[in-house]
């Protein structure tokens, strides 16, 4: 499913729409270039899992995961400057991406297995990858694609 947003706000819109329909365990998977809005979405998606709209949200580009307290524990990871399947191993993600909070990956192509693009590495399956384009300036298209074994209705289907 695509979405465009119009607007920095619009954005924000969609990623709390997301945001508050997650349950625990929920893992989101964002992919697009510099500037594309990955934390833009994220601050949306956290205020929807009702983190306090005026907490500071920032990309862990440096700390490589930030943790929130909303109505669930938020774990924000980033792995752009991740360069290796080695690196990431170490960063003993397997703990956050399996507990009862929501995980937000930034740069998650780095997560696909080199042997066979379709699949994740750390045993990563039921998730929401999103795509995020450039269109313009102020536009962004959203694919939204999910991965559960049960069909699942998120309110972004009416967003937009």
């Amino acid at each position: 499913m695509k979405k465009i947003s119009h607007s920095p706000k619009e954005t924000l819109q969609l990623g709390k729409s997301l945001g508050s329909s997650l349950i625990p365990g929920d893992i989101i998977l964002l992919n697009g270039d510099l500037g594309a809005g990955k934390t833009h979405l994220t601050q949306g998606i956290c205020y929807g899992v009702g983190l306090d709209e005026g907490s500071y949200i920032r990309s862990p580009t440096f700390t490589l995961i930030n943790e929130y307290q909303g109505k669930l524990p938020i774990y924000h990871i980033d792995l752009y400057r991740i360069d290796s399947l080695e690196e990431i191993y170490s960063l003993g993600l397997e703990e956050i991406l399996f507990n009862q909070g929501v995980t937000i990956i930034e740069w998650a192509e780095k997560l696909r297995s080199p042997k066979n693009h379709k699949n994740l590495i750390l045993n990563i399956q039921d998730r929401i990858e999103i795509n995020i384009e450039i269109v313009s300036e102020s536009e962004r298209e959203f694919t939204f694609n999910t991965f559960f074994p049960e069909p699942r209705s998120l309110p972004i289907y009416t967003l937009l």
